[in-house]
């Protein structure tokens, strides 16, 4: 039964940006967050620092129309292959879901930009919760913003 309830979601973006700085906005600069992306209207610290494992940061953003808000902790980064794997609950999606995991991973090309790959594994608490489709939505529109922002030179 558990099967019907997880399942994986991902999007993939291409970006102009230098893959290196865009990884560093979301593991090193992400108490500017708030500051780059529209969809982010809050970003603070619950427990710990912006930056370590297990630290705990408390967002308050806007999907899908509806202001929404969460807690989130990072479970691993990897600076070499530049990837970042966080946990998100309570708020909205902790009515919804049990686990939720997102995986977000840059991948460097040759010259100037990359691509963003950015996974979400996930649990529903039941079979009528839809897949989180909704947060890739919002998901986009970040990588879309901290793009725009890193090509600024800001």
């Amino acid at each position: 039964m558990a099967l019907l309830l997880t399942g994986k979601v991902t999007t993939e973006f291409g970006i102009r940006s230098p893959a290196h700085k865009f990884f560093n906005v979301f593991v090193k600069q992400l108490h500017d967050l708030q500051n780059i992306a529209e969809r982010v209207h809050e970003g603070k610290v619950h427990q710990g620092d912006w930056h370590g494992i297990g630290h705990v940061k408390i967002w308050t953003f806007t999907v899908d129309g509806k202001i929404e808000t969460c807690k989130e902790s990072f479970e691993a980064i990897d600076e070499k292959n530049m990837s970042l794997t966080t946990s998100v609950y309570d708020g909205e999606v902790g009515k919804n879901y049990k686990i939720f995991k997102m995986n977000l991973q840059v991948i460097d090309k040759e010259g100037v930009g990359g691509f963003v790959k950015w996974t979400i594994d996930y649990e529903k608490l039941n079979e009528e919760i839809p897949p989180p489709y909704r947060y890739l939505d919002f998901i986009t529109s970040l990588i879309k913003d901290v793009d725009a922002h890193l090509l600024k030179g800001k």
